[in-house]
């Protein structure tokens, strides 16, 4: 465990997510989950959180573990086609993780989903947070399309509303 990563976490904390994602920015992003999922059958959520505290510091859990405690959490896995997509960053170590359901991440696979995640991070290194993220749901959403098309009216199982921690 670095004292640097701990330094930026205590720092930043979780008022860092709620002044780079304004209640204006969240309701871009919401609007993006809301049209990327008429193109396909699948369902996207994204979270940031700002900074890890706690127990979840101090044992330095990676963005990886902590991203697939949130997609338990929040019950993404509970989609009737198995393919709903987490999108997490963890603000303070401008890291982003995709977690998908086993149905969506056996056609895409890891090395598909590390490619949008380098490329909202460098949107994120370069300071443009809103477009990294909407970037990212949309490059989501062309793979859920490519695999997941829609047919039919089909139900909206999990929230649009992005979730900030």
């Amino acid at each position: 465990m670095g004292i640097r990563r701990i330094t930026r976490h205590l720092v930043q904390h979780h008022w860092r997510a709620k002044v780079v994602f304004t209640p204006r920015v969240l309701d871009r992003v919401e609007q993006a989950i809301k049209r990327s999922e008429t193109m396909h059958s699948g369902q996207v959520r994204f979270v940031v959180e700002g900074a890890l505290d706690g127990a979840a510091l101090f044992r330095n859990q990676p963005a990886r573990e902590r991203a697939l405690d949130v997609f338990s959490h929040l019950r993404i896995w509970d989609t009737a086609h198995n393919n709903g997509v987490l999108i997490y960053l963890l603000l303070a170590d401008r890291d982003v993780e995709i977690v998908a359901d086993r149905g969506i991440d056996a056609k895409v696979g890891a090395a598909g989903w590390e490619k949008i995640c380098r490329d909202m991070e460098a949107d994120f290194r370069a300071g443009r947070f809103e477009h990294g993220v909407i970037k990212g749901i949309e490059a989501v959403s062309r793979e859920l399309a490519r695999h997941f098309p829609p047919r039919g009216p089909h139900p909206n199982e999990l929230p649009d509303k992005p979730v900030v921690m």
